[in-house]
């Protein structure tokens, strides 16, 4: 297990290479230029060389690629080039945290749901309440997260104003609880669809573990229901769950654009997108490198959960 574990921390840091290689490249290619965003389009030929000069773009690819690579390397990503002017590690750092906890949140709370549901409908294929959640399922998987986010501000913010419908409040700012308040729309939008998609698989594998031999040993032996799907099947038939839970959260980190946008929420995502359509260069670079950074390391995590929850992957037998 360790001899595994440092193979993919090693792992780890070719993809971020290459992560940055293509995004320095990719950002190139974005139409626009910064100078004209900071000077605007009346600015002289003079200025604009000047401004360029000062960001580095008049020196070749490689030099800045090497040279950015050298500073990221020590934590330093530089300052994003439109004003306000700052370090790009502390906007990012700023940010970070408001997508991780979205993410975090809509992951936990979909696997909160899905996991007993996935039981009771496995349990007992075809009935009432399979059928149900099988088509609830059906139809939030059908609807994006965004439909879902109007539809929830509509009902729950605008119309019978029950919750907050945008902004965010921090921890450090207005409590934990003014914070969850804020959290909740946004994380619903995200996590019905999580359910959904969890819940079907999870049900799945289960109703296909509880067809081996060491169920029905379990059931010949009298054990209840009840320790038959939680402590027999429920742990083999988990991994593609955790797999899928943990590339959830990693894709979630930076992809809830559109949920941020609608709520307005200050994550990692928007603020990517935002610098991206400026060609503001260090503050995509770094936030694509701050999501990838998280979505490795999610997988390492998922590989040592396989050892923890099967044996046979923790003594090297398969």
């Amino acid at each position: 297990m360790t001899r595994t574990v440092g193979i993919r921390l090693l792992l780890i840091v070719p993809v971020l290479f290459l992560v940055s290689l293509g995004t320095f490249q990719l950002i190139t290619l974005v139409p626009g230029n910064p100078e004209v965003e900071i000077l605007g389009s009346n600015a002289s030929a003079e200025d604009y060389v000047r401004v360029r000069s000062e960001l580095g773009l008049d020196k070749p690819w490689l030099e800045r690629y090497g040279s950015w690579l050298g500073k990221a390397m020590r934590g330093d990503l530089g300052k994003n080039v439109l004003p306000p002017v700052e370090s790009v590690k502390a906007k990012l750092m700023r940010a970070f945290p408001v997508s991780l906890e979205l993410a975090g949140l809509a992951i936990g709370l979909a696997l909160f749901i899905s996991i007993p549901a996935a039981m009771v409908a496995a349990y007992r294929p075809g009935s009432a309440f399979d059928r149900a959640i099988s088509s609830t399922a059906f139809a939030f998987i059908s609807v994006p997260s965004f439909l879902l986010g109007i539809l929830l501000k509509l009902a729950f913010a605008l119309n019978w104003q029950l919750l907050p419908d945008s902004l965010w409040v921090r921890p450090s700012e207005g409590g934990l609880s003014e914070n969850l308040q804020h959290a909740v729309l946004p994380v619903l939008s995200i996590a019905l669809v999580e359910v959904a998609v969890f819940t079907r698989l999870l049900r799945n594998d289960l109703m296909a573990t509880l067809q081996d031999d060491f169920i029905l040993a379990a059931r010949a032996k009298g054990m209840t229901p009840r320790h038959i799907m939680t402590r027999e099947a429920l742990r083999p038939s988990s991994f593609s769950l955790i797999t899928l839970a943990g590339v959830s959260l990693g894709r979630l980190i930076g992809g809830t654009v559109i949920v941020e946008q609608l709520f307005g929420l200050p994550g990692v995502g928007a603020v990517v997108v935002a610098a991206a359509g400026k060609k503001d260069y260090p503050l995509v670079q770094g936030g694509v490198l701050i999501i990838a950074c998280a979505y490795v390391v999610i997988n390492v995590l998922i590989d040592i959960s396989y050892a923890i929850l099967d044996p046979r992957i923790r003594r090297g037998r398969i």
